[in-house]
């Protein structure tokens, strides 16, 4: 194993540190805090576009942390404009960005499924624990945390194969 190899599974292991953090507050809170999910961004776009041993390409890691925050962000509005309010937390863009900017935009189908199916399930386990109804709202951020957290040990898991032909 080469000393690059042993720092890119470093970082990928020490990526799971903050994301159980963002898990764990915004489980509390419903809110995940912006200092964070700014380092994260930050973080991956200067790790992707300086460091040799890299996870994904520049260009890959800025269209991962554009595209994470725009679908969250257009699935919100979406939402607001048919429900009136909000749908999703800005929180819950901005960590998709992050896990882009790390991971790139090849990663992000996989994660977004991976967190809805989780999150579908353990909405409802929420909804019944806190015995409130369907409308009543719950935190997605832990599930996109573990999506985030099973795509840095297991890529292979959550890869849908993308074809741009």
């Amino acid at each position: 194993m080469t000393d690059l190899t042993l720092l890119a599974d470093v970082l990928r292991y020490g990526l799971i540190l903050p994301l159980a953090y963002v898990a764990y507050v915004d489980f509390r809170t419903f809110r995940i805090p912006d200092a964070v999910t700014y380092r994260l961004i930050a973080g991956g776009l200067l790790f992707n576009l300086f460091v040799d041993v890299r996870f994904c390409s520049p260009q890959e890691a800025i269209l991962g942390a554009t595209f994470g925050f725009g679908f969250f962000w257009g699935l919100n509005w979406l939402y607001r404009s048919l429900k009136g309010r909000d749908g999703l937390g800005m929180g819950d863009a901005k960590l998709l960005a992050a896990l882009g900017a790390w991971l790139g935009w090849q990663a992000l189908p996989g994660i977004v499924l991976l967190s809805a199916l989780s999150g579908l399930l353990g909405g409802v386990i929420w909804l019944y624990w806190q015995k409130q109804g369907r409308a009543c709202a719950f935190p997605f951020g832990p599930f996109l945390a573990f999506a985030g957290i099973i795509y840095l040990i297991w890529p292979q898991l959550l890869r849908i194969p993308l074809s741009l032909h």
